[in-house]
């Protein structure tokens, strides 16, 4: 990406929680960035909204019925050209007249577009982690293959990135990965057997949508970032831990073979590192609210319970097999938490689907696209029936 501005951005995912606050810190550095591409799944009326705003070249919905809807809306705006489907998605993710692609989809559907945008030598700002999960060593073997840079969303992998700069000649010993522990931080197996969607969608710190708050409840979430720390930055699995951080203030920590620690502090606002990864490497001077420890006068530490929390032991033992587990991993829980949301299963049956899928989709020790295509589409089926079983 270059370093002048204006940069050109295309966001994939624009209407969800990741996309708007990308659109506020767009919109709060006039002359910074401006945007080539919108897409969404289906929402049609806010992708609407936001291509009249910011008129892009080019916006995509994913829900090909809904085409016509925005056509329409935004018939008086030739500027713009109107897409609709998964294969539109993989081209604007392409485009020549785009700098950096904010990978902001939710899941598994982020893959194939981020696979294009960075074969088409566009710099990736990732917030879709299910990218490095399903597939980590193909994306980092064609990150250095296209020569492009990839830049973290998520605010601890950000914290990560944050923290290296400038140590390029320093080994790492380890990460520490923070988690909130969300919002049965504490509660036995027992507990979270009683537990209700209603109570799992209301995170104690962070604003986000459904799929990944319900993720954050069950600590998938930080498993998934386990997955796709290893692949950003290159660690074996020992190298990376997790601790239980209620407060949100501090994002992760990198110790490094002296001993010494290194953390990046902050108050819990998507804002920060969204706008970290598309400035990069200048930092951008913002009214964001600041961190005052006054507020904060103590900052605590838990250990996860994995016996409780059972998606995150599941998470350590898919990056241990490695292949394609943590690809099935992925898919197992994108169908456990969608069936959770319906209220066809408990919490703490959406391990119980993640753990007998990994047991029964087929092991792949060298993956190609394709058996990751593949391995997607089987492990839904499975986990599906698994659902229908229950």
């Amino acid at each position: 990406m270059p370093d002048s501005f204006p940069k050109r951005v295309t966001l994939l995912g624009s209407t969800g929680s990741i996309g708007t606050q990308a659109l506020d810190v767009i919109r709060s550095q006039p002359g910074k960035f401006t945007v080539t591409a919108l897409s969404a799944h289906s929402n049609a009326e806010l992708l609407i909204q936001q291509a009249q705003e910011f008129r892009p070249a080019a916006v995509v919905i994913g829900d090909e019925a809904k085409y016509k809807t925005v056509k329409a809306a935004l018939a008086s705006q030739p500027e713009t050209e109107v897409l609709a489907g998964s294969a539109a998605l993989a081209d604007v993710a392409g485009r020549d007249d785009v700098d950096v692609v904010l990978t902001a989809m939710v899941g598994y559907a982020g893959l194939l577009p981020t696979v294009r945008a960075i074969r088409a030598g566009k710099t990736i700002a990732l917030a879709n982690k299910e990218t490095l999960v399903v597939a980590g060593q193909l994306i980092t073997e064609l990150v250095k293959e296209y020569g492009v840079g990839l830049y973290p969303v998520d605010s601890e992998h950000s914290a990560i990135f944050q923290c290296l700069v400038g140590e390029e000649q320093n080994l790492i010993e380890k990460i520490i990965l923070t988690a909130s522990g969300g919002p049965f931080r504490g509660r036995s197996r027992e507990q979270l057997a009683q537990v209700t969607k209603a109570q799992a969608l209301k995170h104690p710190n962070w604003d986000m949508g459904a799929k990944i708050t319900i993720d954050s409840a069950s600590l998938m979430n930080k498993g998934l970032e386990v997955i796709e720390a290893k692949w950003l930055f290159g660690l074996r699995n020992e190298q990376i831990d997790v601790v239980v951080h209620p407060q949100s203030i501090i994002h992760s920590l990198v110790q490094f073979e002296d001993g010494s620690l290194k953390a990046q502090l902050g108050l819990p606002d998507m804002k920060l590192p969204i706008q970290y990864a598309l400035g990069y490497p200048q930092r951008l001077p913002n009214t964001f609210p600041r961190f005052s420890f006054l507020d904060y006068p103590q900052l605590t530490f838990e250990q996860a319970d994995t016996t409780a929390f059972r998606n995150l032991a599941l998470a350590f033992e898919a990056m241990g097999r490695a292949g394609n587990a943590p690809c099935v991993l992925n898919a197992a829980n994108e169908i456990a938490v969608a069936a959770f949301l319906r209220d066809e299963i408990g919490f703490l049956q959406m391990s119980d689907v993640v753990e007998t899928s990994l047991a029964r989709v087929s092991y792949l020790a060298a993956p190609s696209l394709d058996d990751y295509v593949q391995t997607d589409h089987e492990t839904r089926r499975i986990a599906q029936e698994l659902v229908g079983q229950v």
